[in-house]
Parts: C-alpha cells; structure tokens; sequence
C-alpha cells in the first residue's frame, strides 16, 4: 500500500474514532473566569452553516489576536506557548471529517503567535496511536507542531476536562508558560493553568 493510501486509510479511522470517542460537550458548572466565547447563540445547533460557522470562529478568536501581540510585546525570559485543541478548533472535522483541513482565522492565529516566538501545543482527546496522521494533517493545514499530546490506553476513558488538565500540567513541568488554552468545548479549557482561554462556538455540542 502507498504512503497517500496509508494516509486515506488512517484518516477514515480516524473520522470514526474521532466520533466514537470524542466526548459531547457539556458545559462545566463555571465557565472559566478568563474565558473569551463568542458564537453560541448565533445559531441554532440544527441548522448553523460552514459559512456562519466560520463568521462565529473569527469573532472568537479575534481577542486572541491582539492578546498574543500584547502578551509578546516585550522580550521575556519565558519560555510561552499556546495549548490548542484539534477537532473543530484547529481542524475542521465537523465539516469536513476525512479531508480535516485547516480553520483559517486558527491557522493565522497560529503562525502569527509562532512567528512572535510562541510554541504550539496541540492537546486532544484523540487516541495517541492515530498521531501520524494527526501531525500530519495539522502541518498540511499550515501548523507548526512543537508539540502533539493524544491520549494513551491509561487515560483513554478518563473525563475530558481532567485529562486536558493534566496535560497542561505536565507542559508547565517542561517549563512553559501557556499564555492561551483555546477549545470549542468548555471541557477543553476548565481546570487552570492558563492565563487566558478562548472558547469557539460549539453550538450546544453539535461541533463536539
């Protein structure tokens, strides 16, 4: 079999998995303090386009624009970096779930905070042996992946939100600080260790 035929073959699996294990979006009982949300309520989870979707991610990730500008405005010791989620956040899997191409305004958003020094760390719920065609489609969508973090068999069922955070732990353990956490779930970007989070439409679970 080819290496493009590998690929197809590992990305229709991954559609599967994807769906099968992603958990649904279910709002924490607090949204975080920090949190910048835009979207939600612009459209009825039934029957929300690519189109309004895509207006609904550039309203949402506009604040992160100009915080990341702020935030490297001056030279730091620091060692920074970005935690993003992957599926209908980095990459369109609702909408597109073979092709996963990349979000444009995320995809911008990414380059711009990599060209300003800042690290992309790619944090999911997605199961650690799909990682080839992870990376994969993340760097055809224009990504640079400073680091990519799936779950292995020990956490494959633990909840969300807990396994995020404890992966955001462990990258401030490697030394960095994670100036954005940014998800289209709630589960996400709850538990800490981030200095801002922006949240992107997920409609009420729809775009889990």
């Amino acid at each position: 079999m080819s290496i493009k035929a590998k690929l197809l073959t590992t990305a229709a699996l991954t559609a599967a998995i994807t769906a099968g294990l992603a958990a649904p979006a279910v709002a924490a009982p607090a949204h975080p303090a920090a949190a910048v949300a835009a979207g939600s309520s612009t459209a009825s989870a039934g029957t929300v386009t690519e189109a309004q979707w895509l207006a609904d991610v550039s309203t949402a990730i506009a604040p992160a624009r100009a915080y990341v500008e702020q935030r490297t405005a001056e030279p730091t010791d620091q060692k920074l970096a970005i935690v993003f989620d992957i599926d209908n956040t980095t990459l369109a899997t609702h909408f597109h779930p073979f092709a996963m191409p990349g979000i444009a305004p995320v995809v911008q958003l990414a380059q711009y905070a990599h060209s300003r020094g800042v690290s992309l760390i790619f944090v999911t719920a997605r199961p650690d042996f799909i990682d080839l065609v992870t990376r994969h489609s993340l760097t055809e969508a224009g990504y640079t992946v400073d680091e990519l973090r799936g779950r292995d068999l020990g956490n494959l069922f633990e909840p969300v939100q807990q396994y995020k955070t404890d992966e955001r732990i462990k990258v401030e353990s490697e030394g960095y600080t994670i100036i954005a956490s940014i998800g289209n779930n709630w589960t996400d970007l709850g538990g800490g260790h981030a200095e801002r989070t922006f949240k992107l439409p997920d409609y009420d679970g729809l775009l889990s």
